[in-house]
């Protein structure tokens, strides 16, 4: 039975969504007092950053003559936002869908989603941290205005009291996976290769009943080890911002000056929910060239569909991308936690059942 039939059944299932709307219509409230600009990217795009992590929806774009162009649903606004902040836009923030392929068989994923992303100007990422955690608090202000500080998720309390919880990478890995940052990396290499080699990992991974072989990459081990022993640790009881992310997992955001091993960038977990990812923006367009043509081989590596590298976002960070720091945040997900509902499938209307 479809949603819609099951809501015309019973109008007590209507709970999640109305909660929705009123979560939506305070994000807006939310970035409307904090004097941010509301924009709109286009969904449909020709060409988009490379992301190894991702697999593309791809489709063909028929002109008046019917010559065909090869087009892809945007994995995210990003490329497009930075394009605006080049352009000296300022302060910003996008409520839209994102398309990710191969990401349907989840209670937290469904191909195509709700996201929002916002840019703040000249901070560095702890001034997001600040944001999420004034965000989440107006929204269950909205919501419940006796009760702003804390929420029930499958029977468990929230406390949304700030500051949460804010735990490095590498206090996280030694804390939970018993194993020192130092103990796999190289502080003193000039590449990101040489800081994080393999071969330092593998008998790791060994030691831990893990099988890595020499087709394993530094990445596929490392993660083996954070999703099973870091990540269920994070936001139990309040949310969690785990920050200080390894530099070979930096995507879009800038290497410490502190410890090149470390990019600024952070993630916010809550109850078994990974609810958004920010970075500290990288503005150097060679830096991020170099990283594009990385990504491009690891994806032609995984053989995953072939992408067009966004060349106009290089030009926009070479045309001068301000200093800034941006976020994304799945809406869907963060429906769930204030809606208190276990599967995404339960916050969307039409979400993308296969079976």
């Amino acid at each position: 039975m479809k949603i819609w039939q099951k809501l015309r059944k019973d109008k007590t299932l209507w709970r999640p969504y109305f909660i929705r709307e009123k979560v939506i219509r305070a994000i807006r409230e939310f970035f409307y007092k904090e004097g941010f600009h509301e924009v709109e990217t286009p969904l449909l795009v020709s060409s988009v950053i490379p992301e190894s992590y991702h697999e593309v929806f791809t489709t063909t774009l028929l002109d008046r003559n019917q010559k065909t162009y090869r087009m892809f649903l945007a994995t995210s606004p990003e490329a497009s936002l930075k394009k605006l902040i080049a352009a000296g836009i300022g302060n910003c923030f996008e409520i839209t869908k994102s398309f990710r392929n191969g990401e349907s068989a989840s209670a937290s994923h469904n191909p195509e989603f709700t996201i929002l992303e916002w840019y703040r100007m000249d901070v560095g990422y702890e001034a997001i941290m600040r944001d999420l955690e004034n965000l989440f608090l107006f929204i269950r202000q909205k919501l419940r205005p006796r009760k702003p500080r804390h929420l029930f998720y499958q029977g468990k309390k929230v406390d949304l009291s700030p500051p949460w919880e804010r735990i490095s990478m590498a206090e996280a890995l030694k804390k939970y996976a018993g194993i020192s940052f130092d103990a796999f990396t190289r502080k003193e290499a000039v590449s990101v290769n040489e800081m994080f080699p393999v071969d330092m990992l593998i008998p790791i991974a060994k030691k831990k009943g893990y099988s890595p072989d020499n087709q394993n990459t530094w990445e596929e081990l490392f993660n083996q080890i954070f999703l099973n022993e870091v990540e269920p640790h994070l936001g139990v009881g309040h949310p969690t911002i785990l920050y200080g992310y390894p530099a070979p997992l930096a995507a879009l955001s800038r290497i410490s000056t502190q410890d090149p091993r470390f990019a600024e960038r952070f993630e916010l977990y809550s109850e078994g929910l990974e609810l958004a990812d920010c970075y500290s923006e990288l503005t150097d367009h060679a830096e991020q060239k170099k990283r594009f043509q990385r990504e491009c081989e690891e994806i032609e590596k995984q053989k995953k569909t072939p992408v067009i590298p966004d060349m106009e976002y290089l030009q926009a960070l070479e045309t001068g991308l301000p200093r800034c720091s941006g976020i994304a945040v799945g809406v869907d997900r963060l429906c769930m936690l204030f809606a208190n509902v276990a599967s995404i499938q339960d916050i969307l209307l039409f979400p993308h059942a296969l079976t």
